[in-house]
């Protein structure tokens, strides 16, 4: 039942969001060009920027949730990040015209239940109307090759099952990663991240 719930859920919250045609036809009316898009490792000075699209993005992707995370705790959770060693963790951003429209922030794992992974994609937003454009893809590809840089070649990524994302997880080769009883909370594997950036790179 748990499952179905979860099913429903994401077919409407992927209802929500634009479509690729209009996406193109938003991108074509604000006259940004992707191409110019960059990818590149953020720094403290991303902060506003980057909480405040913490804060869009994921309203975006969790719309039933009445009260979601506000700009100061965004800001002070990216503060307080910036604050522990970037050995452990990084954040990789995509920036546009000067404005930050998407980020993932990867860090190591460790679980005596997963000792496979080693790595874990902490987090993985991109605004709305950018979805569906190969961005995701890219922004994925350039994560994997960080992670590879710092000699972690497997990951986990634990999100909502309700989420619609999941697809794309599944559509990139990610694993379903299984609870003890059989059942799906969100999470997802990849024990290869050379064959993941070959794939990325088709």
């Amino acid at each position: 039942m748990k499952e179905f719930l979860n099913s429903v859920k994401r077919a409407r919250y992927a209802k929500l969001r634009p479509t690729k045609e209009a996406n193109l036809v938003g991108l074509r009316e604000r006259g940004e060009d992707l191409s110019k898009a960059v990818f590149r490792d953020v720094t403290a000075e991303d902060i506003p920027k980057l909480a405040q699209l913490h804060v869009v993005a994921w309203a975006e992707t969790y719309p039933d949730v009445k009260r979601p995370p506000t700009f100061a705790i965004r800001e002070y959770q990216w503060i307080e990040q910036f604050q522990s060693p970037q050995t452990n963790w990084f954040a990789v951003v995509i920036e546009l015209d000067g404005e930050l429209i998407g980020f993932t922030k990867g860090k190591t794992y460790s679980s005596a239940e997963r000792p496979e992974f080693t790595g874990e994609i902490n987090k993985i937003y991109l605004l709305s109307q950018y979805q569906r454009l190969g961005l995701g893809k890219r922004l994925v590809l350039e994560t994997a090759e960080r992670f590879l840089q710092r000699g972690i070649d497997a990951v986990v990524l634990f999100g909502e099952p309700s989420n619609p994302s999941i697809a794309f997880h599944e559509a990139i080769g990610g694993e379903r990663l299984l609870n003890t009883k059989g059942g799906f909370d969100g999470g997802y594997g990849w024990t290869n991240l050379r064959e993941l950036i070959e794939r990325l790179k088709q």
